[in-house]
């Protein structure tokens, strides 16, 4: 299966992103990664990339709950962000809240929920959700 160039990474935990990251390695999902903190810093940092249209990641896995600016602050401001690439985004949380997985809904950019932890299933998930719309 053919693996993405950039995954990015949102998340304030870094048990999480270092479980994520190992999983990704293992899995052959990616090339490199973006990890970042908050949404804030995610922010600031991809949107002059999504302007330019460099080194835009394939897939973003974004928290809810986190410090500074969490992930629905995030996708509010994120999805204002002209592109010509299609950036996948994957809410990944431990909030078993159906108003969560409800209020994802309403995010034509989010193209699912995953609750916690993330597995090697959820991974080749979204690798043939990439690789089929860009065939």
């Amino acid at each position: 299966m053919k693996k993405i160039d950039i995954a990015c990474i949102v998340d304030d935990d870094p048990i999480f992103v270092f479980g994520a990251k190992r999983i990704m390695e293992l899995s052959n999902f990616c090339k490199g990664f973006m990890v970042f903190n908050n949404g804030r810093d995610a922010l600031d940092s991809l949107s002059p990339l999504v302007i330019s249209g460099e080194n835009i990641p394939d897939v973003i896995l974004l928290d809810l709950n986190m410090p500074i600016m969490d992930g629905w602050q995030f996708l509010d401001e994120f999805i204002k962000i002209k592109t010509n690439k299609k950036i996948v985004i994957y809410i990944v949380s431990s909030s078993i809240d159906p108003a969560d997985t409800e209020k994802a809904k309403q995010y034509q950019n989010v193209s699912n929920f995953i609750v916690k932890p993330i597995t090697v299933d959820n991974l080749k998930a979204i690798l043939k959700e990439i690789t089929e719309d860009n065939t």
